[in-house]
Parts: structure tokens; sequence; C-alpha cells
């Protein structure tokens, strides 16, 4: 069992508790303005007749991955209100790319965000990339409801006192 000491110990990592083992917002005041960049993937796998829906341009609801890629911008600018610890954030840039893959009959989806601020934007790349994913199924999910998400990580941050991590 995880006592109030154990979660105010230095070596637990888990900064959103406080010493007495309550959530909370971390304190950011103190950390230096810095660029940070935060760059996430993931993946939704389908029939390949619908992906050659998505593909051709003929789902009923429009553009899928043209929806897809306004959706997960604009989760990117919401996640503080749909992560309750995350501070919002003034985001400088978001990019969302869309990569389909025949052969395995997935698209790819990949989101950089980045901004000036005193904290990462891993959260929101990440808010990005499961965002336009689920979008891809709401608009496809007429003709495929056994499409999966899956491989959602953080590819690399970089920025701030912790430095840059770059997965392997």
């Amino acid at each position: 069992m995880n006592t109030p000491d154990h979660f105010a110990s230095a070596g637990t990592g888990l900064t959103h508790f406080d010493a007495q083992g309550q959530a909370h917002m971390v304190d950011v005041a103190g950390k230096d303005v810095t660029h940070r960049v935060a760059v996430a993937t993931g993946h939704i796998e389908m029939q390949p007749g619908t992906l050659q829906v998505i593909l051709s341009g003929t789902a009923k609801k429009g553009d899928v991955l043209g929806i897809a890629r306004i959706a997960a911008i604009q989760a990117a600018k919401r996640t503080a209100d749909l992560i309750p610890l995350c501070h919002p954030l003034p985001l400088t840039r978001v990019a969302v790319e869309f990569e389909a893959d025949e052969a395995a009959s997935r698209v790819h989806c990949r989101a950089q965000v980045e901004t000036l601020g005193r904290t990462g934007v891993e959260m929101e790349a990440l808010t990005a990339v499961q965002v336009g994913l689920l979008t891809i199924y709401d608009m496809c999910k007429a003709i495929d409801r056994g499409m999966t998400m899956g491989g959602i990580r953080l590819l690399e941050k970089h920025g701030g006192k912790s430095g840059s991590f770059v997965a392997r």
C-alpha cells in the first residue's frame, strides 16, 4: 500500500501527488520557459475495404483524414479540459500527419506539438493522436466496427529541465 510518505519521497517520480498522497496540479512557476516539443504516434487497423473507402474519399461522412486532422489539432488545444491535472498551454504549433499502410490495412497518425512554456507538451501530442484515431473510427464505424487502435506512444520530447527523450 502506498503511504503519504511513499508519495512524497523523491524516488517515486509521482509529481502529481503531495506529501499527503493527494492529487494536485504541479507548480511550474519556478521552471524556465523553454521551447518544448513532443511527438507521438499510433495507428488504427481496419478491414482492407474500409481503408479503400478512406483513401478514395467516398466515406458517407466526408473527408475522413481531413476531419480527423482537424479533430486531432482541436484535441491538442483542449487537452487541459480533458486531463484534469494538465496545465492549459499556449501551443505554438500542432502538426498532424496520417499515412496509409495498405499492406497492414492501417492508418498511422503522427502528431508534433510545440510551445514556449514551463511544462512539456507530451500529453497534448498523445491526446491529438488518440482523438485523431477515434475520429477515423467514428467516421467509419458504420462499415467497420471491428477497427482497433494501438501503438499509441510518445516517440520523443525535447526541452525543459529533464532534457530530451527519444524512444527506441
